[in-house]
């Protein structure tokens, strides 16, 4: 990884609905071009620690709080009549946006975990647009996945499962009754909807032996607007459904240099994904970490290197 880097520049841009969406700069301004996409929906880009995988003298580096969260307002608890706004498409065109606000032409473009999805879903709609991708912890947003971390996964821990489906009616998935919880008109609804979602998704995030699972949390503004954010999406497929679907399009990146990697011990969202990513998009590489789950210190390395290689194409 390279030394830790501060911003250089930073901003916000206006977008439809009163929404302003907070961007930063990094690395070399005349560097090679380089977006992050953060995780969840809704983790933000946090303090910062992506700008140490690219090398601040070879690239432009540019993080996007994606709307709803980070330093981008409004936050989307604070602002539901409109979170149906808050789509994939719309992120996407907040992408390009972003792009023409700061005069790129092209860019590489990393993203981890939902920020993997987010990444495909760019390419596939702006291919002209991407020099590259690197891809950590890989998800593609899918129906099949979803449900496995909301439900199938409960097969390895039934006790938080059991305590975490407890309250969901007969024929109605997991993750559509959370969603209809977080838009409850009582605060105290959402709250306790925020916390058991927390609680679950730090229980099986990982079964890397150094992970302790915990809250993922802190600050319960932060833990409701992660959950809403991520509900709102994940019971919409990501808005990628059917023939829609990153997967089924994967052939489409033929041409785009992509470099992924993935925990082995991943169990949220095990390898099978990036592999058939992987088989479907002629070119690209695939890194198995055996040692890691989601997202790790090795897997971080290798990221990193990838970045790096990929700045002397």
């Amino acid at each position: 990884m390279h030394p830790p880097l501060a911003p250089f520049d930073s901003g916000w841009i206006s977008r439809p609905g009163d929404v302003r969406l907070f961007w930063e700069t990094s690395g070399s301004p005349d560097g090679r071009p380089a977006l992050y996409l953060h995780g969840g929906p809704g983790s933000g880009l946090g303090a910062g620690g992506y700008r140490r995988r690219f090398d601040p003298e070879r690239y432009l580096v540019v993080g996007l709080d994606q709307r709803g969260c980070g330093r981008s307002t409004p936050w989307a608890i604070d602002d539901l009549d409109h979170l149906d706004d808050n789509a994939t498409p719309t992120l996407v065109a907040d992408i390009e946006a972003l792009r023409t606000h700061l005069g790129i032409d092209r860019w590489l473009v990393h993203g981890v975990s939902w920020g993997s999805t987010l990444a495909l879903a760019y390419a596939l709609a702006h291919p002209d647009r991407v020099t590259a991708l690197v891809l950590t912890a890989v998800t593609t947003g899918s129906r099949e996945e979803i449900d496995w971390i909301t439900q199938g996964v409960g097969r390895v821990f039934p006790e938080a499962w059991e305590r975490f489906a407890a309250t969901t009616p007969a024929g109605e998935r997991v993750v559509e009754h959370y969603a209809r919880l977080l838009r409850d008109p009582d605060p105290a609804v959402r709250s306790a909807a925020a916390d058991a979602w927390d609680a679950w998704e730090s229980t099986h995030i990982s079964l890397d032996p150094g992970w302790a699972p915990g809250p993922l949390h802190d600050h319960p503004r932060e833990r409701e607007n992660f959950a809403t954010l991520v509900t709102h999406y994940w019971a919409h497929d990501c808005f990628l459904p059917g023939n829609a679907s990153v997967l089924a399009r994967a052939h489409e990146l033929a041409g785009i240099p992509g470099v992924l990697v993935h925990g082995r011990r991943d169990i949220s969202g095990p390898a099978v994904t990036p592999w058939r990513l992987h088989q479907a998009w002629p070119g690209s590489e695939l890194h198995v970490v055996e040692s890691e789950g989601h997202g790790g210190d090795v897997e971080m390395e290798l990221t990193c290197r990838a970045i790096d290689e990929l700045a002397g194409r």
